[in-house]
């Protein structure tokens, strides 16, 4: 899975961080709510439109960027 398929970054939209493609519901608002205490059966159950797999998108994008912090310093 390549978890860029997921995403959209427009400036129009939550000044231009990533977003779940076709929604306002940025990749940071996921990563919070989990960060939080939310399961994923919990955010799938409060957003219907909100699939495991963009979750774990979600997911991949933090380690990604983790890891590129990482090699970058």
């Amino acid at each position: 899975m390549n978890y860029r398929d997921f995403f959209e970054i427009r400036p129009d939209k939550r000044f231009g961080r990533p977003c779940l493609k076709g929604m306002r519901i940025s990749v940071y608002d996921v990563l919070n709510w989990l960060a939080n205490g939310m399961t994923k059966e919990e955010i799938m159950n409060d957003f219907e439109e909100i699939s495991e797999e963009m979750i774990n998108a979600c997911l991949e994008f933090a380690a990604d960027k983790d890891h590129s912090l990482i090699l970058s310093t």
